[in-house]
């Protein structure tokens, strides 16, 4: 998918010193909250590729309150005092994903209306926070290039260090206040941001926090917005028990909450995939395939329960007579097998949705086995069947 992104950017020109908009990336377009906006979108929009919406639509859209509300720690969309933040939150992604030409964007009157104008790039981005990042670095890298001032970018990159940082955030801020409406510092700096470090974290490079040079390189959870601060989860001096309490408790609601709706997102994929075949063809799987099984259980492997490539579509025969037999809390190694054969089938053939990197992740996980990234699927199906006769 990746070669597809680049061939469709490739059609445009998106150079901000024509196009004069500095909000070709904004503050609230980070991974998580791009993945979750597209779902919104995909989900809103129900199969209808035409159907026109504005920001308003997907922020009151029960789909986005329920998941945003629980996963962001938001309050409620319809809640007066949060419209200048849902405003934010929705809008910059939209307006980005519109200068990407991913989105069609008109104005009428004071109401902007959006439509789909790629919808297989924008379903790649609502599968997972690693194609919404993947989508960044090839949209950015795009831009800075079309803009003629990526070599800036790339200095830094290939010169790692404070002296180049400076020079780039202050060559960057400069760029855009001579180019766009924008007259203040402040403005691009908060948005520099959010666009070097995503392409420093896929570099393997220092980026900036809190507006300065990173001392480190730049880690995952701190592109996104929803961060995971673990060294956050200890008491604070001027934080009460009690109060220390309730905020270890709501960070571990968002987490429970953001586990349901990646589970159920990633079942949903499956099954828009899949439906009405199972993915194991054998004299089980008479009739609709309706069951999202976990080839390594949920409960044994949690850290893998949502990925899609640990998830397999079979019919309830399949799933409760083999998969299962007799207790859902056994797994029949030998299906197991069979369902991680089927399953590198369907990866190998759907390789623009599933990835083989988290395939391998999901065997190293749930086998206790390292596989090479440049296996192919013939010997990795071979070695798999190795493994099965082993045990």
């Amino acid at each position: 998918m990746k070669n597809q992104i680049i061939k469709y950017l490739n059609t445009y020109n998106f150079d901000i010193r024509v196009s004069k908009n500095a909000r070709f990336m904004d503050q609230k377009v980070t991974p998580d909250v791009l993945c979750i906006i597209a779902d919104c979108i995909i989900n809103y929009i129900d199969n209808k590729a035409n159907k026109e919406f504005t920001s308003s639509d997907i922020w009151k859209y029960d789909y986005s309150n329920e998941n945003i509300m629980d996963i962001f720690g938001k309050t409620d969309v319809n809640n007066p005092k949060a419209k200048n933040e849902y405003d934010k939150f929705f809008q910059q992604p939209l307006k980005a994903l519109s200068y990407a030409k991913i989105l069609n964007e008109k104005k009428v009157g004071n109401t902007i209306y959006f439509s789909i104008k790629n919808y297989k790039i924008l379903e790649y981005i609502s599968y997972k926070e690693k194609h919404s990042l993947e989508f960044l670095n090839i949209y950015l890298e795009k831009v800075l290039k079309d803009s003629e001032i990526w070599h800036i970018f790339n200095n830094f990159f290939n010169d790692n260090t404070k002296d180049n940082f400076d020079v780039l955030k202050s060559e960057y801020v400069n760029f855009i206040i001579k180019n766009t409406n924008i007259n203040e510092v402040y403005e691009p700096r908060r948005i520099f941001t959010k666009i070097i470090n995503p392409l420093s974290f896929i570099r393997k490079k220092h980026g900036t926090k809190k507006g300065r040079f990173s001392h480190d390189i730049i880690l995952r959870d701190e592109l996104m917005y929803n961060r995971r601060n673990w060294r956050d989860l200890s008491k604070k001096k001027a934080e009460t028990r009690e109060e220390f309490e309730i905020r270890i408790e709501n960070e571990k609601n968002k987490q429970n909450a953001y586990v349901k709706y990646t589970l159920n997102k990633a079942k949903n994929i499956i099954k828009k995939l899949h439906f009405p075949e199972s993915e194991i063809q054998d004299k089980f799987s008479v009739g609709d395939a309706r069951d999202v099984h976990h080839i390594f259980m949920k409960s044994q492997y949690p850290e893998i329960s949502t990925y899609i490539e640990n998830l397999i579509l079979l019919t309830p025969t399949q799933h409760f007579t083999k998969a299962h037999p007799n207790d859902t809390n056994i797994i029949n190694k030998d299906y197991q097998l069979l369902c991680l054969l089927a399953k590198s089938d369907s990866i190998e053939k759907y390789n623009y949705i599933y990835s083989k990197e988290d395939f391998l992740y999901v065997l190293k996980i749930g086998l206790k086995q390292d596989f090479s990234n440049n296996i192919g699927f013939r010997e990795l199906k071979t070695k798999l069947v190795e493994l099965y006769n082993i045990a």
